[in-house]
């Protein structure tokens, strides 16, 4: 059992049937009255993110969400592949389990399968990639003061802005959480 007072970012719970995971959440002492938590919560299931406001003594079941490491191998079009490292089995996932999951991610890459009593509901992408840029304005000298950017588009088909000083072929970082350039490698 959890309680709203333990509240942490990603913590999974559940919740009248729903499987839940805090994204974010605030502890709120008012002058008047009694302690609350104020979070988001997101149904890992559907995806959907609302507000809501806990009790800290309210009680959860806590959720046992399995995390995997699996490999991409490739996408038919349709379903996307991905191999057990330790089994050589495969899982073909379809585009709606996936999300947006793989914008940052190439054939061969690792990822996090999450799975909840044995059904597939996300994949986690590694924190930090290494993409090569396929698309970008030319960049001229002198423009790196200025901290202006323009947008890229990686191999992977994901664009995001970077610098003024990048190039095309260049090797850059990304942050898959926020999408954001970190630097040139």
């Amino acid at each position: 059992m959890i309680t709203a007072g333990d509240f942490r970012n990603g913590v999974t719970f559940e919740e009248n049937g729903n499987v839940c995971q805090i994204v974010e959440f605030q502890h709120v002492k008012p002058g008047k009255g009694a302690a609350f938590v104020r979070a988001k919560v997101r149904n890992v299931i559907t995806g959907g993110v609302v507000e809501k406001t806990y009790r800290p003594t309210d009680k959860f079941e806590k959720a046992h969400i399995d995390r995997k490491e699996m490999q991409y191998l490739y996408s038919d079009g349709e379903l996307y592949y991905f191999m057990d490292q330790e089994t050589y089995d495969q899982t073909p996932l379809s585009e709606d389990q996936l999300g947006d999951a793989l914008k940052f991610v190439k054939e061969n890459d690792f990822v996090t399968i999450l799975t909840y009593k044995g059904n597939v509901f996300g994949v986690e992408p590694p924190t930090f990639v290494e993409l090569r840029v396929s698309e970008t304005e030319p960049g001229f000298k002198g423009d790196t003061s200025t901290g202006a950017t323009k947008p890229a588009t990686l191999e992977t088909g994901a664009t995001i802005n970077v610098p003024l000083f990048v190039n095309i072929d260049d090797v850059i970082r990304v942050d898959t959480r926020t999408g954001e350039y970190m630097e040139r490698v």
